[in-house]
């Protein structure tokens, strides 16, 4: 865990701090001085309250949650309880989830009346911070959600993405390669958020300019169960550009072609087709055809006859 909250830059506890001194912002919710909270925090500055007053945060960026792992949740919280708070913020006399949505519905599915929450006082943007940073660090958000999640602070916020990644201690590159996941079309990122495709996938995926192409190589690639860089090859096959025909002459000009075949269609009485042969530009030839139809036996016959061919068979 540690390792991961240095990569971020800012652990919970500092964005914690940051966001119970942080000035509000004209634009955001006032948070209220005095609320309708009649339990004292311990020591710790932890509260328990009733679950009922807990509501959900409108900033969550996790979307899934694994069934399994809840239903464990459930399970060690009916006997344990809930040992890691929730974190809240007062809006009336309700307390809304900023971070620990898992742990409250594990809570209510255990059938819990009270629940273990530190309050802090956070702005709109500190609170969808804090909810995206604490699930990077769990890494329980899938790459679809990361990216909604940065999307929902840049446009809600107003925020550059060097901004936004200054807010969650990433890279701006690695900010910039998780929101292009959302110009894939809806069934590919539907994939990429269920684990079908990996984050490697989907950014070739993204280099082709067909919606078509897209969806029909992510199922190809989930069916065949590709390699990025197998992906890669038959991406880069498809997008090639055609080869340049050869350069060549024929070695009989249209005109003459023509009069040729007309010529030679009176003489034999049939069906006539020349393909001339082509000179190509390193000097190499091609060869032509001459075609001659006719319908049964007797018809060759003649015709042989007229071209002075005799069998002694």
């Amino acid at each position: 865990m540690a390792g991961k909250q240095q990569r971020l830059g800012r652990g919970i506890d500092v964005l914690i701090k940051d966001g119970s001194t942080a000035k509000k912002k004209a634009t955001t919710r006032k948070i209220p001085t005095t609320t309708a909270v009649a339990p004292l925090p311990d020591a710790a500055g932890v509260l328990e309250v009733a679950v009922a007053k807990v509501v959900a945060s409108p900033w969550q960026p996790r979307t899934v949650f694994d069934s399994d792992a809840l239903t464990e949740l459930v399970e060690s919280i009916k006997v344990h309880g809930v040992l890691q708070p929730l974190l809240v913020r007062t809006v009336g006399t309700k307390f809304e989830l900023i971070a620990g949505e898992r742990r409250l519905r594990a809570a209510q599915a255990a059938l819990l009346t009270k629940v273990p929450v530190i309050v802090i006082e956070a702005t709109d943007e500190k609170a969808l911070e804090i909810a995206l940073i604490e699930n990077l660090q769990r890494e329980d958000l899938n790459p679809i959600e990361e990216a909604e999640g940065y999307a929902l602070l840049q446009k809600k916020f107003n925020l550059t993405q060097e901004k936004v990644a200054e807010q969650v201690g990433k890279a701006r590159a690695s900010v910039a390669n998780a929101l292009r996941l959302l110009e894939l079309p809806d069934g590919i990122r539907k994939y990429v958020a269920e684990g079908l495709l990996s984050v490697g996938h989907a950014k070739v995926l993204l280099s082709l300019q067909s919606e078509k192409e897209k969806a029909v190589l992510a199922r190809k690639a989930i069916k065949d169960g590709l390699s990025v860089r197998a992906l890669e090859k038959l991406v880069k096959k498809l997008t090639m550009p055609p080869k340049k025909p050869r350069a060549e002459k024929t070695d009989l000009p249209g005109d003459y072609l023509q009069t040729l075949t007309d010529e030679l269609h009176q003489f034999l009485g049939t069906g006539v087709r020349i393909t001339p042969s082509k000179t190509l530009t390193n000097g190499r030839k091609v060869k032509g055809s001459l075609e001659i139809d006719y319908h049964d036996n007797d018809e060759l016959d003649r015709l042989l006859t007229i071209m002075g061919y005799s069998s002694d068979l």
